[in-house]
């Protein structure tokens, strides 16, 4: 374990989530809610829940509700991320997952903009909306969720990892979970993408995850690295000869 080098960008990437999660289960009112969640999950910019600092702060907070979600994006933040910071620097890789980031959120607005509009006519109703009514069942269960829905988690920075560890280093074998045998990246990630995309279009009743989230930050990754123009895919190789 003394031998394991974690670059100072994603160590303290880690640091502050471990510490934002921890801190979520310190901080709840009497009927056990997460008061955490409502302050520094980040809401669709009209809701009266936005506040101005969520852009970033949703990026550090995870899912009380099961340990996975922290786990699964931290493990990738360390795998892919620890090599992207030794290519990039600690500055463009603190860039790049931030702006990623930001990209996952502005994808996920733009989505729900649309929806708000398709509904009542206009993506910022204001205090107007909840004086709004005649809706369907479905349409005020769907302004129900974006309004008061929290969107939270690492997800949309590592996707953009995943896409620019895919375009970088192309060949290098992955193994995924409950396949045995190693799968090349530009394999395995066009395919997680699919999936996303499917599962954002096809709105599944009862699945809370934010796919078009996870498409913009791979969508913003995939930007990035087109307009640095890193392209010498041998390096990661070098490195670790």
């Amino acid at each position: 374990m003394n031998n394991i080098h974690i670059p100072p960008v994603v160590k303290n990437l880690l640091i502050i989530n471990v510490i934002f999660y921890a801190a979520m289960f310190m901080f709840r009112d009497g009927q056990g809610n997460y008061l955490l969640v409502e302050k520094l999950s980040v809401f669709y910019f009209d809701s009266p829940h936005f506040k101005i600092w969520q852009p970033i702060t949703y990026m550090f907070m995870h899912s009380p509700g099961t340990f996975m979600h922290i786990f699964f994006n931290m493990f990738a933040v360390f795998m892919f991320g620890g090599v992207l910071e030794a290519r990039w620097g600690a500055k463009r890789f603190l860039n790049f997952y931030l702006i990623t980031g930001l990209g996952a959120l502005g994808l996920q607005w733009a989505v729900q903009a649309f929806e708000v509009h398709q509904i009542v006519g206009t993506a910022i109703p204001g205090e107007a909306l909840f004086q709004m009514k005649n809706f369907t069942q479905a349409q005020a269960e769907t302004l129900m969720g974006i309004y008061n829905g929290p969107m939270l988690g690492a997800s949309g920075a590592v996707f953009g990892l995943l896409v620019a560890f895919g375009m970088l280093y192309p060949n290098t074998e992955l193994y995924i979970m409950f396949i045995p045998i190693p799968i090349k990246a530009k394999y395995i990630i066009p395919v997680y993408i699919i999936f996303e995309l499917t599962m954002g279009v096809a709105q599944v009743q009862g699945d809370s995850v934010a796919h078009y989230a996870h498409l913009g930050g791979a969508l913003i990754g995939f930007i990035l690295v087109k307009l640095w123009g890193d392209k010498n895919n041998d390096r990661f190789y070098t490195y670790y000869e």
